[in-house]
């Protein structure tokens, strides 16, 4: 089974395009922002290093201290390749992310494209989460993992008639009190699906859920804003569904965005 490193690995040898060296990182750069919604009392706090290749943004969520505002005028302008073996590990993510964004757009691929209505952010994330829980095709009564915890999601998953198990690094309640754990194996050998973020790429623990997922022969939904194009590689290797949503996300703008839903082949 290939790992995120492995595909890394292919980009450096020009197995996935054009020779990452030739192929120029235009722009690096930084955004940090809160957000609490309407009716909730969780602000999620997120930093996100991107990079641009061509037509392409790639991006990489991240913990406090995994990278500084520095690698902005570092990388900028940088081939592709320095930026995959010699940058830290955020700013690796969002150039294979957007050099994998830049060869094959999702705009262009043959993904099912969701467009998200305008709107205020709850409304937003609300049409966002039900399109990612579109992607389950459990029984009711089924465990679905949750790694990476949105409330709005943890609301979409039950509306479906499935038990959520919540997991997140930072995150220790629901909105609904529900406790959280920080662990991911207390729900991965016990869920019946799995839906992780993308933030699982950036923060190395993407390959462990996959070969769980692959080994005891369960879905795993991916829903990236950050690593969207990384998670497209794995499909039909472990990843089962994906909903891809490019920079800008959702979350940036009151207007009509699209997201593109991806289901591996069967």
């Amino acid at each position: 089974m290939s790992t995120v490193d492995d595909l890394i690995a292919g980009v450096l040898e020009g197995r996935h395009g054009p020779d990452p060296a030739e192929v120029a990182a235009t722009s690096v750069f930084w955004v940090h922002h809160g957000t609490r919604l309407a009716g909730g009392g969780t602000t999620y706090r997120n930093q996100y290093v991107l990079a641009r290749v061509g037509t392409a943004f790639g991006a990489c969520a991240f913990a406090e201290g995994d990278a500084d505002p520095a690698v902005c005028a570092n990388y900028s302008g940088a081939p592709v390749a320095t930026l995959l073996t010699e940058a830290p590990a955020p700013v690796r993510v969002a150039a294979l992310d957007a050099y994998l964004g830049s060869v094959r757009p999702h705009r262009t691929s043959d993904a099912e494209r969701v467009l998200l209505p305008s709107g205020t952010p709850e409304e937003r994330a609300r049409a966002r989460d039900a399109a990612v829980a579109g992607l389950l095709d459990v029984p009711p009564g089924a465990k679905v993992a949750l790694i990476g915890v949105v409330n709005p999601l943890v609301a979409a998953i039950r509306e479906r008639g499935a038990d959520c198990l919540p997991c997140d690094l930072s995150l220790r309640t629901t909105q609904w009190g529900d406790p959280v754990t920080p662990d991911m194996r207390d729900v991965l050998g016990v869920a019946d699906a799995v839906v992780a973020t993308g933030m699982t790429i950036g923060n190395g623990t993407f390959d462990e859920i996959l070969r769980s997922c692959r080994s005891r022969e369960i879905p795993l939904i991916v829903y990236a804003q950050t690593a969207s194009a990384v998670a497209r590689h794995f499909l039909g290797e472990g990843v089962t569904a994906l909903s891809a949503e490019p920079f800008p996300f959702s979350q940036f703008s009151a207007d009509e965005t699209a997201l593109y839903r991806y289901r591996a082949r069967t």
